[in-house]
């Protein structure tokens, strides 16, 4: 196969009308820094907090909306261990931006913070948030890496060029316009690449239904045919993991830097709130191409394309099954259109995952803790290098590995059992928890999480739960929630540990501040560390008694 030049042409046009809208948006984001009377680098981060209902609504679809739901929605329908009854993205992504909307938008915007860490920041202090950052790093990276992978892979295929190739060139243009505009550029560049999303993936859907080289889908929805049947089946064991993977998507989905960033720069809570609930209705929307794309491929007879046999399945390339569909089953013009919706999918999702990394670096360790008095200009270099720099580690990782849906699921994983437990205590139980109880609840749920192990990434499998399946391979298969089990014993952890610190504080083996939580100078801004509070204290109680001593 040579290379596809009308292909690559178009991509070109694509790369090229996404950038110039992430200019003229940096343009926009120059402007509102001009007449912004605050911090200068908030704009880079939450805009100036009065984003379009429009853009807001666009921008929550398209970061939702990447590489990863697409190509792992179709995945996993064709894959013929899983199937339709296992595609657990769409309601997961549903749920998520409901519970979002209902419960934790007014809860973060009443204090006008810029990140998620600022939470933590102002209950715990600079030094357990700078802790609890970590793993909110990891799931960026990650996040980034699923998306460049998917449309390395997706170019490959279609274009017949090299993925490692096609992940620089998208990684390049997407860390281009971030570093140039911050949200304004991600924001009005993912209402195009939503645009691209949309109207290029529904209209591939008709030339794929006419090929002639698959079974009705009827049939092969509950016949064996060419292979196991796309609707797949869930068992009674199989309700712990269906479970599990539906949490770990909606719940850990609400711990992204990427989701309280657009909820922090809606001009009100009522537009944040409604932002959330037509995006979820969007999710279901743009989740239904692929679902009958993964159910074409695995009702196709490959032996009458010139893909041939073995199948996309049995060479190890069902990550890739969109893509491969769209080449060899839809006229070469459709295939085209395709790839640009799967390249504004990835776009759209790789550049809120290098700003969200980014802003927290910049600000919540750079400005709080590394170097407090930082010019707004200082705080804007350290928010592009940081841009560059995970947009760099998340291609490395994208050339790594073949399955979408791994990295996918790994991303909020990180979240879900070790970060939404934290999440859930400083905002909703935020009296009965403090930074022993924090730092106890991560170093649980982080080694419990190692314990279980996970071989996609060649972690041993160190700790046997109740329930568990092996496979004649020798493959373990955990039939327990474990995610959710973790997720939950440390909610019990950070509460039991945050009280018995306080009983021991009371007894006068801790300090005098573990109920305390730290405070800024206004509302949303963190500044002073607990153990800076500490040193104060201290401070004043010695001078106290010089006082004493000296009217004595």
């Amino acid at each position: 196969m040579a290379v596809n030049w009308l292909g690559l042409v178009s991509m070109g046009v694509f790369y090229l009308a996404v950038l110039g809208m992430g200019v003229w948006a940096s343009r926009k984001s120059k402007r509102e820094e001009k007449k912004c009377t605050g911090n200068q680098s908030e704009v880079a981060m939450v805009g100036g907090r009065d984003l379009n209902i429009w853009v807001s609504i666009f921008t929550m679809t398209a970061t939702w909306v990447g590489g990863g739901y697409i190509l792992g929605s179709a995945e996993v329908i064709y894959n013929p261990t899983r199937g339709l009854a296992w595609a657990t993205g769409p309601p997961a992504f549903f749920l998520n931006l409901i519970i979002g909307a209902l419960f934790f938008v007014k809860k973060v915007r009443v204090k006008k913070y810029v990140t998620i860490t600022d939470l933590f920041q102002e209950k715990y202090g600079n030094t357990v948030a700078a802790i609890l950052f970590i793993p909110f790093l990891i799931s960026d990276i990650l996040w980034a890496a699923c998306v460049l992978g998917g449309l390395g892979g997706t170019v490959s295929v279609v274009m017949d060029i090299s993925a490692p190739l096609a992940v620089v060139i998208s990684a390049a243009v997407a860390i281009l316009y971030t570093l140039l505009g911050g949200l304004y550029s991600v924001a009005y560049t993912d209402v195009i690449q939503l645009c691209f999303i949309l109207l290029g993936l529904w209209f591939c859907v008709p030339f794929i239904l006419s090929s002639s080289s698959f079974a009705p889908l009827s049939v092969t929805a509950v016949t064996k045919l060419y292979q196991e049947p796309w609707i797949g089946k869930l068992e009674l064991a199989d309700t712990g993991p269906w479970i599990d993977d539906l949490l770990v998507l909606a719940l850990g989905g609400l711990c992204y830097q990427a989701f309280y960033q657009r909820v922090f720069a809606a001009a009100s809570d009522a537009q944040a709130q409604i932002t959330c609930y037509v995006a979820a209705v969007f999710c279901i929307i743009l989740a239904i191409p692929s679902i009958l794309i993964g159910a074409v491929a695995a009702s196709t007879d490959w032996n009458q394309t010139t893909f041939g046999v073995p199948s996309p399945y049995e060479q190890g390339r069902a990550g890739m099954i969109l893509p491969i569909a769209l080449q060899y089953l839809c006229p070469p013009f459709v295939s085209l259109v395709g790839i640009g919706a799967l390249a504004a999918a990835v776009m759209s999702s790789v550049d809120s995952a290098l700003l969200s990394a980014a802003s927290q670096t910049a600000r919540n360790i750079y400005k709080n803790i590394i170097h407090k008095q930082a010019s707004e200009k200082t705080i804007l270099v350290v928010v592009k290098v940081s841009v560059l720099l995970v947009g760099l580690i998340g291609a490395g990782l994208a050339m790594t590995m073949s399955s979408i849906l791994i990295f996918w699921i790994l991303s909020a994983d990180v979240l879900y059992s070790v970060m939404f437990p934290q999440v859930v205590c400083v905002m909703f139980l935020s009296e009965q928890v403090n930074q022993y109880g924090a730092c106890a609840g991560l170093v649980v749920g982080l080694l419990l999480r190692l314990l279980v192990g996970e071989p996609s990434l060649g972690i041993p499998e160190l700790l046997p739960l109740p329930g568990d399946r092996i496979h004649e391979d020798g493959h373990r298969v955990h039939l327990l929630p474990f995610r959710t089990a973790i997720m939950l014993i440390s909610i019990l952890i950070i509460v039991l540990v945050s009280r018995l610190a306080v009983c021991m504080s009371e007894s006068r083996l801790l300090g005098q501040n573990v109920h305390r939580p730290v405070q800024g100078d206004r509302p949303g801004s963190v500044h002073k560390d607990v153990d800076e509070t500490d040193e104060l204290n201290q401070e004043q109680l010695h001078l106290s008694s010089l006082g004493s001593v000296e009217a004595s």
